[in-house]
């Protein structure tokens, strides 16, 4: 079982054209996306590449900086199909301009890639679903892309805020799956709808 970066796109003529099921997984800056990946491939028992572009402790690149990812990068998995990582909307300390580009990136990417079969939509568990992550709701029901949420950082709320922050954020947001790059919780869970969503 492997796991192989691919590129960093940045610009939709770097895309990948071997027409391999892609899984894009997407959300606000800072919001434990880069874990999310590393932890749905260490924990389903896959080596991860030597490629010099990986990092050394995992997949994806984890960054206390938000804004770092700044290209649509892709991962082969097996050989089999991509796991995509889209650059965060949201906070990131560059210029607006930059941004602009990101986002436009990230949009061209999603409208008009046919190998698409699921959009991961990752939301912060401790905050809730922001405005901007209603909008990119909004967004993939209008363009009509199969998506699913993702509550990212499980572990960092006890029990009762834990329980409390899923049933509010499940009102608007269902399916949800509570995740967690500490414990592993929700790996099968996202695993069996990437299996689904990506089955021939």
């Amino acid at each position: 079982m492997s796991v192989e970066f691919v590129v960093s796109a940045y610009n939709s003529s770097q895309f990948p054209t071997d027409g391999l099921a892609e899984v894009a997984f997407i959300g606000r800056s800072n919001v434990g996306k880069s874990s999310m990946l590393n932890t749905l491939l260490q924990r389903a028992g896959k080596r991860i590449s030597n490629n010099k572009a990986v990092n050394s402790k995992g997949l994806a690149k984890i960054s206390q900086t938000p804004g770092r990812t700044q290209a649509v990068n892709f991962f082969r998995v097996e050989g089999q199909l991509y796991f995509v990582d889209l650059p965060g909307y949201g906070y990131a300390k560059a210029p607006r301009q930059e941004i602009d580009r990101w986002r436009r990136l990230a949009e061209n990417y999603l409208q008009d890639r046919a190998p698409l079969r699921l959009v991961v939509l990752i939301i912060d568990i401790r905050h809730g679903p922001t405005v901007l992550d209603h909008q990119m709701v909004d967004w993939l029901k209008f363009n009509e892309l199969p998506f699913c949420v993702a509550a990212s950082k499980s572990d960092k709320l006890k029990p009762v805020a834990r329980q409390r922050s899923i049933r509010s954020i499940a009102e608007g947001f269902s399916p949800l799956v509570p995740f967690s790059a500490v414990n592993g919780e929700g790996v099968q869970q996202l695993w069996k709808a990437i299996k689904t969503a990506t089955a021939e």
